[in-house]
């Protein structure tokens, strides 16, 4: 685990960790009833939420909670994405709009799904699911957001839906601005972005898939 976390996030070699943690833990314990073993993962999986402020990750959790998901779902959701407390309220907000008025799925995906709010509406979301009600295709959506463009593509041209891997090959990749930073646009850009004009410390990277 430790040196994925270092990895992902040197600049925690530099701070007070055991402090931070400690305070953290008790926070995401208290707040949204991830248990120890649960912060351990959102740690691994986005090592930076250690150096996170409260208010800012109560926005997006404020969020879901205003959405009628319960506390344990949206526990459950941070622990599987933790990327989604750094995203934007405003974005997810035209997300779930999408979701609820032009996809019309139930909750209970986007608790099994929450990635699905790391996802660009207009760059992603919309022009890939237009594309599956062309064809007539019902998929999850892991399915028909968590893969390259190509890939999508040649499902699209099968005559049948293949199962969802059961654990996609991940490497590091997507720039994810903190938020304030400034960045403006995407939380999560879905390709490269050459634009470094963030800080080093205001960028987080979350796991892309390789295929």
């Amino acid at each position: 685990m430790l040196p994925l976390v270092i990895a992902q996030y040197p600049q925690i070699l530099g701070l007070p960790v055991k402090a931070k943690m400690s305070t953290q833990q008790y926070f995401f314990s208290l707040k949204l009833k991830v248990d120890p073993e649960g912060f351990a993962r959102v740690v691994e999986k986005m090592p930076q939420v250690v150096s996170l402020k409260q208010n800012v990750i109560m926005k997006p959790v404020e969020f879901l909670l205003g959405r009628a998901f319960k506390v344990e779902d949206v526990a459950r959701m941070v622990v599987r994405c933790p990327q989604i407390l750094c995203s934007r309220v405003e974005l997810m907000k035209n997300a779930y709009y999408f979701y609820k008025t032009e996809m019309g799925r139930p909750m209970k995906e986007l608790v099994e799904y929450p990635e699905y709010f790391t996802y660009g509406l207009e760059s992603r979301i919309k022009p890939r699911y237009q594309k599956l009600q062309g064809k007539g295709i019902r998929s999850s959506l892991n399915w028909f957001l968590n893969c390259s463009d190509q890939r999508f593509e040649e499902r699209l041209e099968g005559n049948f839906i293949d199962a969802d891997s059961e654990g996609p090959v991940f490497e590091m990749g997507g720039k994810l601005d903190m938020p304030g930073g400034g960045g403006g646009g995407e939380v999560v850009s879905d390709e490269d972005d050459d634009d470094d004009e963030s800080d080093d410390d205001e960028v987080l990277y979350r796991r892309t898939l390789t295929l």
